[in-house]
């Protein structure tokens, strides 16, 4: 198939350059949203006049038909041509004859890219969104169950002090709300309009931007020509955001790892996420932590390309800027990938609450409470804690833990002490009467999943759009057009006229 820029030159392209140009093998993903934004550029050639009406009603019928053949596998993508742009408007041009060639009027590839990467990426954000708030759910459910699982909370990997199972857990979740927001914010920045910026300095055409983006739901339109088609900061700031997932991902991970080795013991995952040894048969390894654990890397990796990519280039568009899809699709695949196997690993593994218990009675995690318990009578912190520090060190010498330490003992180290030492201590008082806000008591772990609960039921669902604007199209138009985008726009009560 020709290429779309071949009048200027005199020589057939060569294989080889066609092959390091054409970018079809990964741009083919966004036929559907080239497409839509077809239709919608050339609703609005229609509406202006900038082409006749009836032409611009036959390019969205026929774009129509052409997205019904591919997803129904009737019309196959031809992976020979330059790229996606190519062979839609090939593919219209074929059916349509001179009418499918007006429809690049007033439209560069530059901006239409720039369309078509920014709508790919608002579907895909949404998408990322929905799978961050299942895993939050799983976590919320999974905290719900282990209030009261008591386990050692650790820094520097010691024992430090004790929490709650459902406490930790929600520290990720907490993360995964973050994440969020993230995503968010990128969609936000990314739901700008470029086109009609054309290949750098927008058009003489009358055109009506406005009208393109409320039809593709876009908040606004771009405000400069040379940004809009040069810009690619929200694949940037998409691709950040994944890359902070990974990591929350990966350490999340690492600690599913240890919990599962023999040393811990505090979980096991199910069978179904789990695989073996060819050699060793006791062996159960937590092979999707690894992987997730693993593949972190690889979205960081996607990240510095798009930085590198980006920051040398002079405006307004350069070839430099195709690397852009592919970097940011992996990322995203990447993640949803992760996204994917790791919600069901946490959902069906098995805590196992004694072990942790267990873990949580040693290492002296309670001396905190034990000079806690000091200080309220009357002792100064600091005194408190040196007067602690002198008990474990004995236990030590002895081989007992705080609980089993005789109250001479403790007498002999302060005078102050009495029986009351024994119930400050005690694992679950020093757990459950840490009621501060955002601390491991029950109650503060039940208002953090209820408020996680209701952030992540107050997200809107995808594609909700109530700012849309309308348009006085035919009974034509909106039977053409109707089911083909997400937007909930195309119904009779269209007021506003052109």
């Amino acid at each position: 198939m020709a290429q779309l820029w071949k009048g200027r030159f005199k020589k057939e392209l060569a294989k080889e350059t066609n092959d390091f140009n054409s970018s079809i093998s990964f741009d083919s993903r966004m036929f559907e949203e080239d497409i839509k934004g077809s239709i919608a550029h050339a609703t609005m050639l229609g509406a202006t006049g900038i082409i006749e009406k009836s032409e611009a009603d036959k390019i969205t019928a026929e774009l129509s038909d052409i997205l019904d053949d591919i997803k129904s596998g009737e019309l196959k993508i031809n992976m020979g041509c330059e790229d996606i742009h190519t062979f839609i408007e090939g593919e219209l041009t074929a059916r349509l004859g001179q009418t499918g060639k007006r429809l690049h009027t007033a439209r560069s590839r530059n901006d239409q890219v720039a369309l078509d990467i920014r709508m790919t990426l608002k579907k895909e954000a949404d998408s990322l969104i929905e799978k961050v708030k299942g895993l939050i759910n799983v976590l919320c459910d999974k905290a719900e169950e282990h209030k009261e699982t008591i386990m050692p909370g650790y820094t520097h990997m010691q024992r430090a002090q004790p929490i709650t199972f459902g406490h930790h857990l929600m520290a990720y979740a907490s993360m995964l709300l973050r994440d969020i927001e993230r995503l968010t914010d990128a969609y936000n920045r990314m739901n700008i309009l470029p086109l009609g910026s054309g290949a750098l300095a927008g058009t003489t055409y009358p055109l009506d931007r406005q009208m393109v983006a409320d039809l593709l739901g876009f908040d606004g339109v771009s405000q400069n020509s040379l940004d809009g088609v040069s810009d690619r900061d929200f694949c940037v700031e998409l691709a950040s955001a994944l890359s902070l997932i990974m990591v929350h991902l990966s350490r999340f991970s690492e600690e599913i790892i240890l919990w599962c080795s023999w040393e811990f013991k505090f979980v096991e995952l199910d069978d179904a996420f789990s695989t073996g040894s060819s050699i060793m048969p006791q062996k159960k390894n937590p092979d999707i932590a690894e992987l997730v654990r693993g593949k972190s890397g690889r979205v960081f990796g996607d990240l510095t390309t798009l930085l590198t990519v980006m920051k040398g280039i002079p405006l307004a568009y350069n070839k430099d800027m195709q690397e852009d899809k592919e970097a940011i699709f992996d990322a995203i695949d990447t993640v949803k990938m992760c996204l994917t196997a790791f919600t069901p690993m946490i959902e069906t593994m098995t805590v196992l609450k004694d072990n942790m218990r267990t873990a949580a009675a040693k290492g002296f995690i309670n001396a905190t409470d034990c000079a806690d318990y000091l200080v309220g009578k009357g002792l100064p912190f600091r005194d408190a804690y040196k007067a602690t520090g002198e008990l474990v060190a004995l236990c030590i010498d002895k081989g007992v833990t705080l609980e089993t330490l005789e109250l001479d003992e403790y007498k002999n180290v302060c005078s102050i002490f009495d029986e009351g030492v024994y119930e400050a201590i005690k694992l679950e008082n020093c757990v459950f009467n840490r009621k501060v806000e955002g601390g491991p008591s029950p109650e503060s772990v039940e208002k953090q999943i209820k408020l996680a609960r209701a952030t992540v039921d107050s997200l809107p669902t995808p594609n909700e759009n109530d700012k849309a604007e309308k348009y006085n199209l035919s009974e034509e138009e909106i039977k053409a057009i109707s089911h083909i985008f997400a937007v909930p726009l195309f119904h009779s009560s269209f007021t506003q006229n052109h």
